[in-house]
Formats: C-alpha cells, sequence, structure tokens
C-alpha cells in the first residue's frame, strides 16, 4: 500500500495520531503529534491538496499486460485499504473502515479508471460493490482471490469478475501441512465456471512446487514478501524472533520471489512491493520499489497496489511511476 510522499501525511503518521487518540481517550498523558497542520489531543492531520490533474475524454494510458483474452493495465488496484486491512495496526484498520465508505471506495476507483487503472483485485464479498460501480459507468476488469464454496464462485462469474486466484492465506496453510494437492478440485471448479484460474501465495516455494505438478492454472499472485513464518522458523533464520511474527518484512525477500516469477512463464501479479506500506516514508523509497520491482518481473507481469487517497492522489502518483518504469512491451 502506497503512503502519502515526503512533505505530506503518511501512513505511519496517521497510525500514530490514532494511537496517540486512543490513549487520551483512555485517559493517558498528553503527547506531541505528528504530521502536517496536527494538533494535540484527537484532531486529525490536516488533507493535503495534490495536484488532479484534468482527464479529457478517455483515460490516460498505463503498459498494460495480457491475461488470457484480456488487456489488463501493470497496475491493478488492491483490495487492502477499502477493506480496512493496514497490516500496521488495529487503529489504522478503523480509519480505514471509516474512510472508505461504500461512495469512497467507488470515488476512488474513478479516479484509478482516470489514471489508466483497468482492473481492481479485491475479495469474493466486493462483487457488490463492482457491480453497483459498473452500473454507475466504471470500465474495470474485476479479479478476485477466494477459497470459497460453488456458489461463491458462480456469484463472481455472474457478476463479471474474469479470473479467481485461489486465496494466499489458505494456499500457504495447505502448504505448509502437506495438503496442497487439496486445492486442485477447487482450481477445477473455477475453470468450468469460465473464469481465468490462478493461485495466490507468500511463498516461492509454493510457485516452484506448482509449476513441477504442471497444474493447470493460467496466472499467479505472488506476495514479495513472506509474511508466513513461524517463530521457530525465524528464530533459525534470524536467531531471533521479531513481534509481530506474522508482520516481519525482510529485505531479502523480494528477490527471492522475483527469481522465482521470472523462472515461471506464466503472469504474475506482484503485490506488497511497498511492505504494507513500510516503504512509504519517503518519496525515494516508493520510487525505488518500483523501479526495482519492475526490473525484476518480467515485461508480462503486473503490480497490485493499494490506493490510500485520502492525503494525496495516489492513484495519478503510482500510474505514473509504473508509465515511468513498466513502460517495457509484453
Amino acid at each position: 500500500m502506497s503512503a502519502a510522499r515526503t512533505g505530506q501525511v503518511t501512513v505511519l503518521e496517521v497510525t500514530v495520531l490514532a494511537v496517540v487518540s486512543a490513549s487520551l481517550a483512555r485517559g493517558g498523558g498528553a503527547a506531541a503529534c505528528t504530521g502536517a497542520g496536527g494538533r494535540g489531543g484527537s484532531a486529525r492531520p490536516a488533507k493535503v491538496q495534490s495536484s488532479r490533474p484534468a482527464v479529457a475524454g478517455a483515460a490516460l494510458e498505463l503498459p498494460q499486460m495480457r491475461l488470457g483474452k484480456y488487456s489488463l493495465s501493470r497496475l491493478i488496484c488492491g483490495a487492502n485499504p477499502f477493506g480496512g486491512g493496514s497490516h500496521l495496526s488495529i487503529f489504522f484498520n478503523r480509519h480505514l473502515r471509516e474512510y472508505f465508505t461504500p461512495e469512497q471506495i467507488r470515488k476512488t476507483l474513478r479516479r484509478c479508471q482516470e489514471a489508466g487503472i483497468n482492473t481492481w483485485q479485491s475479495g469474493a464479498g466486493s462483487i457488490d460493490l463492482y457491480r453497483q460501480a459498473t452500473d454507475e459507468g466504471l470500465k474495470m476488469h474485476f479479479l478476485a482471490i477466494d477459497a470459497g464454496n460453488d456458489a461463491s464462485i458462480q456469484k463472481l462469474v455472474k457478476g463479471g469478475c474474469i479470473a479467481i486466484a485461489h486465496h494466499g492465506e489458505f494456499t500457504d496453510r495447505l502448504f505448509k501441512t502437506g495438503k496442497l494437492d487439496d486445492m486442485r478440485d477447487y482450481l477445477k471448479r473455477v475453470r468450468d465456471a469460465g473464469a481465468l484460474v490462478g493461485i495466490s501465495t507468500h511463498m516461492p516455494a509454493v510457485v516452484d512446487t506448482v509449476e513441477s505438478k504442471g497444474w493447470d492454472i493460467d496466472y499467479y499472485m505472488t506476495c514479495v514478501y513472506e509474511r508466513h513464518r513461524t517463530a521457530p522458523e525465524l528464530k533459525a533464520l534470524l536467531g531471533y524472533v521479531p513481534l509481530p511474527v506474522g508482520e516481519v518484512y525482510l529485505q531479502e525477500d523480494p528477490p527471492r520471489m522475483f527469481r522465482m516469477v521470472r523462472q515461471t512463464k506464466r503472469p504474475c501479479l506482484a503485490f506488497k512491493i511497498l511492505a504494507a506500506g513500510r516503504m512509504s516514508d519517503k518519496t525515494e523509497l516508493v520510487e525505488g520499489a518500483f523501479r526495482d520491482t519492475f526490473a525484476a518481473i518480467k515485461p508480462g507481469d503486473g503490480v497490485i497496489v493499494g490506493m490510500y487517497d485520502e492525503y494525496s492522489d495516489q492513484p495519478m502518483e503510482n500510474a505514473n511511476l509504473v508509465r515511468k518504469y513498466g513502460a517495457k512491451a509484453a
């Protein structure tokens, strides 16, 4: 998830404010506020007015990739900010849920479309909102992650979803317990329903295993950070156990996943390229993450990035970075 740039309010600053507010609400002492225009107490930082260039007529162009018969922008709008899943704190999760009302989500998606983004990736629960947005004129593809039953698959396809990937949390759990083959029936049901078939994972070893098995799938969703290491695994790797265990992001992880992405001919959608907002404090970190990702993935691959646009025009900012670094033809 990309946060506001240098000189603007960042995701982590908003999180600090939420923590301070919660502390004061519980009777805690006064604390210094961070953020532009911040004040003491529970005040929120002032919104930054970013430049929003007008888009006349058709949306701006973005580099494209192929997924089946579809042409997708190499930048795809992600799901976590809309659903209040920051991977930072429960306080920021609550803030996201307050900000991203259904109306605001549709507004942000329209801005994504103006910036050239033509695809939204989300969970199965978002299909009704997608249908509502398309009824209002939104022209975007919808990709889903799911691990549900036939009714869920059918609802997604009926709602206009073009591709369904087996949910990464469930994929990795099956892999770690030696039950990866258990999801083959689900993948077949997705294929039979007429959607493109994908697998989402946070582990390079999953991609390697599926490739060796030659499964009938169309694409991968590949988290560039391996979030599912256990405490014993982290102890063995690092010599200690950072907290929280489920949110450890290692600098060495992206190269490992990128090597696997390049080894498969199937399209890959890299996600969490900003380490769930941890690489968003400075402009150079954000730009570096986009630059390094597009240099490492295949020309026919793309990225999924969450858009948090309360304090800056992230859809256009992120799209401009993809125009700069992702323009190599597939």
